[in-house]
């Protein structure tokens, strides 16, 4: 079938982590949008989609409204109205997020976990429907993140123990350092859902690319709920395939 709509990861997929997005890729997401609906699912807050990817997007206005938002892992969702308009939000408790909290520093303890010397912003993050674990700090300079744990394997450590403080919830490995916790059932799979249920795609028409599709990865699950995934390691590849796409309309 056809792929009518295009979903992008964020960080690492359409932009270096915490970075604005670069004008050729704003550029070719344009051109994108004349042919193809795109959404964006990423484990970022919406104020990070604002300051990484809306702030860089050179983009007409009437193809907005074929471009659709779904941050902190798909557990909220913004479509354009004239403006963007908040669709849902699946927010944690009060008593949820402070048990999440709690059940890091459990884990930290347990294994004997060695902070790193420097941490540069918040070392766990509020996100209203999730909560992040950037190792090294939010605002971590790239080079520093991309080496921290190249082969997931410290985070890996990390959300085995979580899960048996935190086995209500969905503990996922997403970009070069981070760890998210949501809700239980509500991950991408679950935005997935959402699109089928609010925008009416069906799964055969989409098309999923990112840098986390890996086994315990926060991309993992779309491939999981049986929608066409291809993964990609660098910005360049996510451009080549955009390429590809425009010019050829392959899909």
């Amino acid at each position: 079938m056809v792929k009518n709509l295009i979903i992008f990861d964020l960080d690492g997929t359409l932009a270096e982590s915490k970075s604005e997005m670069d004008s050729e890729m704003s550029s070719l997401l344009q051109e994108l949008l004349k042919i193809k609906s795109v959404a964006v699912m990423s484990g970022g807050k919406y104020q990070q989609f604002q300051k990484q990817f809306l702030k860089s997007l050179n983009c007409e206005e009437h193809l907005l409204k074929k471009l659709f938002l779904f941050p902190t892992c798909a557990t909220q969702f913004y479509k354009y109205e004239n403006s963007w308009t908040k669709v849902y939000s699946e927010e944690l408790s009060k008593e949820e997020k402070n048990k999440i909290i709690n059940s890091f520093s459990k884990v930290f303890k347990d294994l004997n976990y060695q902070m790193p010397e420097k941490i540069h912003g918040e070392l766990l993050e509020d996100r209203l429907s999730q909560i992040t674990f950037s190792a090294l700090g939010q605002q971590a300079p790239i080079k520093e993140k991309e080496n921290w744990d190249t082969q997931q394997t410290k985070r890996k450590k990390i959300t085995k123990a979580l899960t048996n403080y935190l086995p209500e919830m969905e503990i996922k490995i997403g970009g070069t350092t981070s760890i998210d916790v949501t809700k239980k059932g509500i991950d991408k799979a679950y935005g997935i859902r959402q699109i089928e249920k609010y925008l009416k795609f069906k799964k055969q028409e989409m098309l999923f690319i990112g840098d986390a599709l890996y086994k315990g990865g926060n991309d993992e699950p779309v491939k999981k709920e049986g929608v066409d995934c291809i993964a990609i390691k660098t910005l360049e590849d996510t451009k080549q395939i955009i390429k590809s796409i425009i010019e050829n309309q392959i899909i």
